[in-house]
């Protein structure tokens, strides 16, 4: 089993910056790729920005340029830096770890936090 514990939601202005933190415990070992996805009010679950063990990234158009992921594999978290919010990124934000099956043909395990809220609103 893994855990997940995100940190650093709050509430900012429009064009403000938050940085979330995520922490994994547990079984960690085997972990290759986290990321952070949000799902605001009525809208269906989205990533946001993903990152492997390697340091390759990947981020939803709508916070390209603006947003960030960075991983320290030997603390085992993940953080987002959020600069120049917008009202519209406006959600709640989930933490995720995905590790490969433990046998060949298997399904992939995710694993996921409780959230933190993001408000952005002046």
């Amino acid at each position: 089993q893994v855990q997940l514990v995100e940190s650093g939601g709050g509430l900012v202005q429009p064009g403000g910056s938050l940085r979330l933190s995520c922490t994994a415990s547990g079984s960690t070992f085997s972990i290759d790729k986290m990321g952070w996805y949000r799902r605001a009010p009525g809208n269906e679950r989205e990533l946001v920005a993903a990152i492997t063990t390697g340091g390759s990234t990947n981020y939803a158009d709508s916070v390209k340029g603006r947003f960030t992921i960075s991983r320290d594999n030997a603390k085992n978290t993940v953080s987002l830096q959020m600069n120049s919010l917008k009202v519209e990124d406006t959600a709640v934000y989930y933490c995720k770890a995905e590790r490969p099956p433990q046998y060949r043909g298997n399904y992939r395990l995710s694993y996921w936090g409780q959230g933190t809220q993001v408000t952005v609103s002046s």
